[in-house]
């Protein structure tokens, strides 16, 4: 529950009821059947969902999507093609989708990513978002919120294809058509083009304040035109929520 929380703080060390070996330990050993574990728990979050619908206008449906790692050290026989080294850092690392819907806050799929030469932590969000129940998703205003690791064109181009806004984190180093990156730009809700996609997005930028309390610029685009205001407190959901 710690890492699926999606409150920012996702790792076995975070945790203040058990030690990060003991939940290494209980990541690692399961008897249980998880097809059957997984179909029942979407049967209970469907139906605590389809109960949240208010009068008026559709609701917003958040899809969160997180990378998050669990970091392993050693050697492990059984599990040599799910443990790899992404961005500096060694264990699994899990592509998740949470649902969040009113006071519901329920993680919905994940993804192991296998490593280079496989499929990519945002071409395994992607296929997660398009195989959301669509007699499900049609009741709600869907929104994405996602984090830079998955700001990519394909992406991107793949949430325009089904229709739904999304809200996603770019690098700094994100150029336009005619070769600015985005971070010489100084007027937050612009219309900018970036370069592999051919439909202009909206630009903005928030400060996300680290744990050693020292602010970070972090850039955020939305692929539906909204206020720079707007922009910035939904790339904030993605953290808050």
């Amino acid at each position: 529950g710690l890492f699926l929380a999606a409150d920012g703080k996702p790792l076995p060390h975070y945790s203040k009821a058990k030690s990060e070996s003991a939940l290494s330990r209980f990541l690692n050993i399961s008897n249980w059947s998880t097809r059957k574990l997984i179909y029942h728990l979407r049967q209970q979050a469907l139906e605590q969902i389809n109960s949240h619908c208010p009068l008026g206008r559709k609701a917003f449906l958040q899809v969160i999507i997180d990378l998050t790692t669990l970091e392993k050290c050693g050697k492990f026989k059984g599990l040599n093609n799910l443990i790899s080294v992404y961005n500096g850092r060694r264990g699994f690392h899990i592509v998740i989708l949470y649902l969040v819907v009113g006071k519901w806050r329920i993680p919905w799929n994940f993804r192991v990513w296998r490593g280079k030469g496989t499929a990519s932590p945002a071409q395994m969000a992607l296929r997660m978002v398009r195989n959301l129940p669509k007699d499900f998703t049609k009741k709600f205003e869907v929104k994405i919120l996602a984090d830079t690791a998955f700001g990519t064109k394909d992406f991107i181009n793949g949430i325009r294809k089904l229709k739904y806004h999304a809200v996603l984190g770019i690098g700094c180093n994100r150029k336009l058509i005619n070769g600015t990156p985005v971070k010489l730009l100084h007027r937050r809700g612009r219309q900018v083009q970036l370069v592999g996609l051919d439909f202009p997005v909206t630009l903005s930028w928030y400060y996300f304040k680290r744990e050693n309390g020292q602010f970070v610029k972090r850039y955020v685009i939305s692929t539906k035109p909204i206020k720079a205001s707007t922009i910035s407190w939904w790339g904030k959901r993605r953290w808050l929520s």
